[in-house]
């Protein structure tokens, strides 16, 4: 089986109204068919409540229209809502607890999303914020953190603080492969290998390259053979980021990345394609 963990759907395309065909380049349609194309069995959708301030680019519903998604096609789809992110106006605010439980309890979802942007504000070990995880860990859901890479320490920090509760870590941690940077924070991602419960995502290559379309990220390769011998590939998954990647790479690429051009993870593939993700899924929300 392979499992997507990481991509997204929305009602309106979020970045930019003026775009062909707003409507259809994010929609569940879309992703389906891509999922089909690749032989991707299911796919596990990242709410993300953006766009706002443009009713043409807004998507403030985004964690009912993916719910709704999931519940019409449950044997193939699956959620991680938006709780928060930075792009919130309760981001970092009391009360993001109690907003976790309303949003789980609307949606079903099986964990939640979280984004954060620029240097480390210390809310993860601030009581809003060990209150949002300890209801997390509570609930049994998954943890899907989108932070750069100075947010790692309170990464593991939270890891040690709620051992049972899987966090995946968004795009190889946003580590990039500029020389002068990667010597710089490399070593942050890596320090949190102790922790079993912490899970690197493969997804997002684009995001951490110059050029953004240097298929198939040769240099990013060579990172990830660090953070692989770091971690093991049972603790990692891979995502598509689709559709937003889909402006440097098709879908089918965003596979064959990891499938085809990283022969160090050839025996790890059951894993990082579906099984490390299958098994998670089975175990959230119990």
């Amino acid at each position: 089986m392979i499992v997507d963990a990481h991509c997204h759907a929305w009602r309106s395309w979020p970045y930019d109204w003026q775009v062909p065909d707003p409507a259809t380049r994010g929609s569940v349609e879309a992703l389906l068919y891509e999922l089909d194309q690749a032989g991707v069995d299911r796919a596990v959708i990242v709410s993300a409540r953006i766009g706002g301030g443009d009713p043409r680019t807004d998507n403030l519903d985004n964690n009912e229209f993916v719910a709704a998604a999931v519940a019409e096609h449950p044997d193939r789809l699956i959620q991680l809502a938006d709780v928060d992110s930075f792009w919130s106006d309760t981001h970092h605010t009391p009360g993001a607890a109690a907003r976790l439980a309303d949003v789980i309890t609307r949606t079903g979802a099986v964990g939640v999303t979280h984004y954060s942007t620029g240097a480390d504000d210390g809310w993860f070990d601030s009581p809003d914020g060990v209150e949002f995880f300890g209801r997390a860990a509570e609930l049994g859901l998954i943890a899907s953190l989108h932070t750069p890479p100075e947010w790692q320490p309170a990464i593991g920090r939270l890891a040690q603080r709620y051992p049972a509760m899987p966090i995946l870590v968004h795009h190889q941690g946003h580590v990039p492969t500029a020389p002068d940077r990667l010597a710089e924070q490399l070593p942050l991602l890596l320090a949190n290998a102790v922790h079993p419960n912490v899970i690197i995502k493969l997804s997002g290559f684009h995001y951490i390259v110059d050029p953004p379309y240097d298929y198939p990220y040769p240099t990013a390769m060579a990172t990830l053979q660090q953070v692989h011998a770091a971690y093991g590939g049972d603790r990692f998954v891979w995502g598509s980021d689709f559709p937003v990647a889909r402006r440097h790479l098709t879908y089918r690429q965003s596979l064959e990345v990891v499938r085809s051009h990283c022969p160090f993870l050839n025996d790890d593939l059951p894993a990082i394609l579906g099984g490390t993700m299958q098994r998670l899924l089975e175990a959230a929300r119990k």
